[in-house]
């Protein structure tokens, strides 16, 4: 549940940079990239990479980042009940562009400082507040938990990898896994 835009604060030479990598990741199916091949692709010099993006973690996170917001980017939804459809449509997105759904999972996954786990979750907490306010605590934080983790990358590689599942079995278990969880609260949705 990432916001369309691109993050503002980045550079032209940092688009270009995690563009080229990301471009990169694509095509040669892996994200050990040296610097001196993603500054010639991006056009810049090699110590150009290194000025922005000082550690192969803070490149990491950055492109993960980047794709999440611009690659894998969704429009918000307006209730808590539309989230099955957003989740379908991510399943797909990611399905649609493999290597880089692997990289923006694998970055969360591998507990790199900084990696955002649940970007969505913000969301998801405002969507339940206003539409289902009457859940306690314990209620409210087992369907956010729920939600963040089938409307994450990390959902789709696990269905992919451990399951060998194909685009539209993923998109169907994921959407159906989240109208599970709230068929448990539509009953209590507020007027």
């Amino acid at each position: 549940m990432t916001e369309p835009a691109a993050d503002p604060a980045l550079s032209g030479t940092q688009v270009a940079i995690l563009d080229a990598y990301a471009g990169l990741i694509e095509e040669l199916g892996s994200d050990d990239v040296s610097n001196r091949v993603i500054a010639r692709r991006a056009g810049i010099a090699e110590r150009t990479v290194f000025r922005n993006y000082p550690t192969r973690v803070d490149l990491l996170l950055a492109t993960a980042a980047w794709i999440e917001a611009t690659v894998f980017a969704r429009e918000e939804s307006h209730s808590i009940f539309d989230i099955p459809l957003a989740i379908r449509e991510a399943m797909q997105r990611y399905d649609a562009r493999p290597e880089l759904a692997h990289v923006v999972a694998e970055t969360a996954m591998r507990g790199v400082s900084g990696a955002a786990p649940s970007p969505g979750r913000a969301q998801l907490e405002r969507l339940l507040d206003a539409e289902v306010p009457s859940l306690d605590a314990a209620q409210r934080t087992a369907v956010i938990a729920a939600l963040s983790h089938l409307d994450s990358v990390g959902a789709w590689v696990t269905f992919r990898r451990e399951f060998a599942m194909d685009r539209r079995d993923i998109a169907d278990a994921a959407a159906w896994a989240a109208e599970a969880v709230l068929d448990s609260i539509r009953n209590r949705v507020a007027p």
